[in-house]
């Protein structure tokens, strides 16, 4: 007997929950995408500049999580794995750069030395001491970051050390991320019984290795996108689900034009507001913590400028709060993945929680990018190609209490029905892999062992 399938949403978590979908169930499956979109892979995108294949959203992933190493070697392309170069990030605080620091978790030092020159004597005199002050955590706590670094090592580092990495990472600010979406690690060890926050640090910190922390896909993610569309055998509708209803135990979604298609079992792999829209008439406790989470916009600016320029040689840089920049991340992509030859590319990262670039133009925003590397290296430079990407409310914010928001939006969906996405369990691709293997897994039980 063949079940029909419908994923809905074409980004990453979409396609490899229709790959899944494929694997586990091979011929007896019927898998039908839906996604309005150009092209198919959400917010990974490859675009060529100057000749060169550069993705123009997520560029890399945590290389020691297994998922992505794991789902490359699933579909022969093991070899298409590269690594860093290994030349290291800095940091540009207070109108000067300073390498990222050392011994560090998220930014959060496990001794002062790891941030002087990065912060003031009497920062580094209250690191120093911070071990010897009564801690109060109760576990299960989750604060935001932001204000259990303040409390036990002060504003500085929060500002000039773990901002740029989570503004990085999240878009947003530690101000507004919780514990325990932000530093898992850290949260466990002050579960577990650290009597400070270097204690929790000290314990937190993964154990010195060689191996690289991030990885990438040569040719760009797109390598992996029409991988998947290829292993999949899905059929895809270039077109918005306009509404779903459930049907006999299974589903009839309709189209923005009209059409219908049932479906024995569903995967949504969306925004959060457009899964608060589709949900809201079956699943109301699905759709209430949809709604419970927020999205910030952001802008990549591509360049490819001529070989020779006087960048150092590093990944790139990451902004501290208060800085007078617009970008808030800098990445050397040609000397953090020694691609020699041709032109340099780098991209600029633009847009934090709360901050809308809608009204700014391309031109505006490759000004923007070409001042703030003049500003940042001292290096005035002439793009040979340059390309802006923009991704409106595509990076969720992962607030205290998070995890209990994805167990909701989770727990209140149909058995035959799963979610999949960056917004549950983390916004990097390996968490989106997980997310949708684990989306797969509840829908087939319901369809074909339920």
């Amino acid at each position: 007997m063949t079940l029909s399938y419908c994923v809905v949403g074409g980004g990453i978590s979409g396609l490899a929950a229709a790959h899944r979908l494929r694997a586990t169930l091979g011929d007896t499956a019927d898998i039908t995408l839906f996604d309005p979109a150009d092209r198919l892979g959400g917010v990974l995108r490859t675009e060529t500049i100057a000749g060169v294949p550069a993705d123009v959203g997520a560029e890399a992933f945590i290389a020691r999580r297994p998922e992505v190493p794991a789902l490359l070697a699933e579909l022969g392309l093991a070899d298409r794995q590269c690594t860093p170069t290994g030349v290291r990030p800095l940091i540009y605080s207070d109108g000067r750069l300073h390498p990222l620091p050392a011994g560090t978790l998220a930014g959060i030092p496990a001794a002062p030395e790891s941030l002087r020159g990065l912060v003031d004597e009497a920062t580094l005199a209250r690191i120093a001491a911070e071990p010897d002050r009564p801690l109060s955590w109760t576990p299960g706590d989750d604060p935001t970051l932001g204000a259990l670094v303040v409390d036990r090592f002060g504003e500085q580092v929060v500002a000039r050390s773990v901002d740029p990495l989570i503004g990085g990472v999240y878009a947003g600010s530690a101000g507004s991320v919780g514990v325990r979406a932000a530093v898992p690690g850290l949260a466990a060890a002050l579960d577990a019984g650290a009597t400070s926050l270097t204690d929790a640090v000290r314990r937190a910190l993964p154990t010195a290795t060689d191996a690289p922390v991030f990885g990438a896909i040569s040719g760009g993610y797109a390598v992996l996108l029409d991988a998947l569309v290829g292993s999949s055998g899905l059929r895809w509708h270039q077109t918005a689900i306009t509404g779903i209803e459930p049907d006999r135990g299974g589903w009839v979604l309709t189209d923005a034009a009209g059409g219908r298609h049932a479906a024995d079992g569903l995967v949504l792999a969306l925004p959060p507001a457009r899964l608060v829209e589709l949900t809201r008439g079956f699943a109301p406790r699905c759709a209430g913590a949809a709604a419970r989470i927020p999205s910030a916009s952001s802008v990549v600016v591509a360049l490819a400028v001529p070989a020779g320029a006087a960048f150092p040689d590093n990944s790139g840089v990451l902004v501290a709060g208060g800085e007078r920049l617009h970008a808030k991340a800098i990445t050397l992509s040609s000397r953090k993945w020694g691609w020699a030859g041709g032109p340099e590319l780098l991209r600029l990262s633009f847009g934090r929680f709360g901050e809308s670039l809608a009204g700014v133009s391309d031109a505006e925003l490759t000004a923007w990018a070409l001042a703030d590397l003049k500003t940042v290296f001292g290096v005035a430079v002439e793009p040979v190609d340059v390309r802006v990407q923009r991704w409106d409310a595509a990076l969720p914010q992962y607030r205290p209490g998070h995890a209990e928001v994805a167990a909701e939006l989770r727990a209140g969906l149909p058995a035959t029905a799963a979610v999949a996405g960056n917004f549950l369990d983390g916004i990097g691709v390996p968490a989106c892999l997980a997310a949708a293997d684990s989306a797969v897994a509840k829908v087939i039980s319901a369809t074909v062992t339920g």
